[in-house]
């Protein structure tokens, strides 16, 4: 059985090695010794959400901290290509269930989706609170899934924003021009399935190639002049089948299927 996972904070294990010692703090601290009843003898990992994985034996608790002692450390490579979930808006915490399944399953990246037939808008002090808890639930659902890795959270994006994130393309896209990207919009009237679309590019993306998007709409629906502007940007729309999923089931289905095409190929 593997290790329980603690994520510790950036350059905390810049400097580890065998034998050296952590300590681990604050909120995090006191969830492994009050809550996760971590003690004395237990054997943890330590993960600083970017690539860096510590293997540690604990040697001592106090009320809220432990420290550890660094058996192993290593870096682990992120996927050579990268998935985000854009995922709109939803109500009853809907698009956060979809958020944390798809932590748990490997995303890379989420990005909230202001759609206009969102009934939960982000606005003033409620956007910023909102990203708060979508990043509480990509935190926690790192720990559960032990990822070395931690997602990124980005603030709330119009169909407009997204749009011109699509025009510009990845950030890094090793010289692979337009390919480099495949942006999926989850759609149930689409034509073409999800996994006809994924294995074509895989089949032929270049090697610079970066990244995979889904877009998962609201529950009312994405609006057919979204949909155009993301198609005139870009993107493609695909169907998961004859079914009509929940908005907090689409993006995790999506995302099982395009991580194992990807994977595979």
């Amino acid at each position: 059985m593997s290790n329980q996972a603690f994520l510790v904070d950036a350059g905390t294990l810049d400097e580890s090695a065998p034998g050296s010692l952590v300590d681990l703090t604050g909120d995090e601290g006191r969830h492994a010794v009050a809550v996760k009843r971590v003690r004395a003898g237990e054997e943890i990992d330590l993960v600083d959400g970017s690539g860096t994985r510590a293997s540690c034996r604990v040697v001592s608790t106090g009320q809220s901290v432990l420290t550890a002692e660094v058996l192993a450390v290593g870096t682990e490579e992120p996927p050579a290509v990268r998935t985000v979930l854009v995922q709109a808006l939803a109500k009853g915490d809907r698009d956060l269930q979809a958020v944390e399944s798809a932590v748990e399953i490997g995303v890379d990246a989420v990005i909230p989706w202001q759609a206009e037939r969102c009934v939960v808008r982000w606005s003033g002090e409620k956007a910023a609170k909102g990203r708060a808890k979508w990043a509480a639930t990509v935190r926690a659902a790192v720990k559960q899934s032990r990822r070395a890795w931690a997602p990124g959270v980005s603030g709330a994006a119009t169909t407009a924003q997204l749009a011109s994130l699509l025009e510009q393309g990845p950030a890094d896209d090793g010289g692979a021009g337009p390919r480099a990207r495949l942006a999926i919009v989850l759609h149930e009237e689409a034509d073409a399935p999800l996994a006809e679309l994924v294995s074509h590019w895989v089949a032929g993306a270049p090697a610079g190639a970066k990244e995979v998007m889904l877009f998962v709409g609201p529950e009312g629906g994405i609006g057919d002049r979204e949909v155009e502007r993301l198609v005139s940007a870009g993107a493609v729309t695909a169907s998961l089948g004859p079914n009509v999923l929940r908005a907090s089931t689409a993006g995790p289905v999506g995302l099982v299927l395009v991580r194992h095409l990807v994977d595979a190929g």
